[in-house]
C-alpha cells in the first residue's frame, strides 16, 4: 500500500507540472518495464524500444490514468500490448535468450568458465522449452512466474478472465515440466 500512495504522491505532483517526479517514477519502474519487454520479444533492441513507448505513452496518458488499477498494472498492461503488438508485427517466435539477459543483468559479476557453461546450457534448454509455448501460455507464465503479478493483475493486462488465465499458466508448467523432466 504504501508504494502505491507513493505513486499517487508522485503522479498528482508530476500533473501539477513537477518533471522530476516523472522522473522518479520511471526510476521506479523502467528496469521492470524493460525485462517484461525482453522476456516477450528476446532481443535488447526491440525491448529498449518498447520501453521507450511506454515512456513516451505514460507521459502523455498519465492525465488519463483513473487509478482503478495501480500504475504498476498500467503500465504492464501498456508493455504487454505493445510487446504483442511487435510479436505480430514481427512474427516473431522465439522468446528470450538467457545468455544475453544475464549477460546484461550480471555483466559485473565473475563466474568461473565451467560454471558459466552448465548455467547457459541450462538457460538454452529452458528458453528452448518456452519457445515451444503458446503464445497465451508465454505470455501468462512469464508475467505470473518471472514478474510475480497476481491473476487479478494479469486479468486487469491482458482482458482475460483469471479463470482462463490460471488454465493457461497451468498448461504452461504442464508442458515445460514434461519437456525439461531429463533435464532438471
Amino acid at each position: 500500500m504504501k508504494n502505491q500512495i507513493d505513486d499517487n504522491i508522485l503522479i498528482d505532483r508530476f500533473l501539477e507540472g513537477d518533471e522530476g517526479a516523472f522522473s522518479l517514477l520511471i526510476e521506479k519502474y523502467k528496469r521492470k518495464i524493460y525485462l517484461t519487454a525482453y522476456r516477450m520479444l528476446g532481443n535488447h533492441e526491440d525491448a529498449n524500444d518498447i520501453t521507450q513507448e511506454v515512456i513516451i505513452k505514460m507521459y502523455k496518458e498519465l492525465k488519463n490514468f483513473r487509478r482503478e488499477s495501480s500504475i504498476y498494472t498500467w503500465l504492464y498492461r501498456i508493455v504487454t500490448n505493445l510487446s504483442l503488438n511487435e510479436l505480430k508485427k514481427k512474427k516473431i517466435r522465439h522468446f528470450f535468450d538467457f545468455d544475453e539477459v544475464d549477460e546484461w543483468l550480471f555483466k559485473d559479476e565473475k563466474q568461473s568458465p565451467e560454471l558459466s557453461y552448465r548455467e547457459n546450457e541450462l538457460s538454452n534448454k529452458i528458453q528452448e522449452a518456452i519457445n515451444k509455448l503458446p503464445e497465451k501460455q508465454r505470455t501468462v507464465f512469464t508475467l505470473r512466474y518471472y514478474d510475480g503479478l497476481s491473476y487479478e493483475e494479469i486479468s486487469e493486462i491482458l482482458g482475460t478472465s483469471v479463470g482462463a488465465l490460471k488454465a493457461n499458466y497451468f498448461h504452461a508448467i504442464n508442458k515445460l515440466q514434461k519437456e525439461l523432466k531429463n533435464v532438471l
